[in-house]
């Protein structure tokens, strides 16, 4: 069964093209590691709530917004195996050291999980 990796990351707004270049550079790893598909998703309806939010989530700025992105793998086993391997080569490939090819979002306000897919339509 599908299981699924989401990501809610807060971008300056000023660098969208940037994280999209950078989504664009890096999500193809996940999809040569097994991924089905990979979304990237920029905020554009993202209301603040009166008690949380996603931007309370993730300590958004005035100028950032918040990203939305998911990886989906054919079942967990597989993303488990995958992610481990991934995380090899990201400790070795300097494309991946963010001293030198820094993330254009801070990734330390960055939450994230792993889901079970339980119900799925239209598709």
């Amino acid at each position: 069964m599908a299981y699924v990796d989401g990501f809610v990351i807060p971008v300056p707004v000023a660098s969208k093209d940037r994280f999209i270049a950078h989504a664009r550079e890096f999500d193809d790893y996940f999809i040569e590691y097994g991924a089905i598909r990979v979304w990237e998703c920029w905020g554009d309806d993202v209301p603040h709530g009166q008690q949380t939010d996603f931007h309370r989530a993730v300590a958004a700025r005035e100028d950032e917004t918040v990203c939305f992105s998911w990886i989906e793998w054919p079942d967990k086993e597989t993303r488990d195996r995958q992610m481990g391997l991934l995380g090899e080569l990201m400790k070795n490939d300097p494309r991946f050291d963010p001293q030198t090819n820094p993330p254009p979002f801070d990734g330390a306000r960055m939450i994230f999980g792993g889901f079970q897919r339980v119900v799925a339509v239209g598709e």
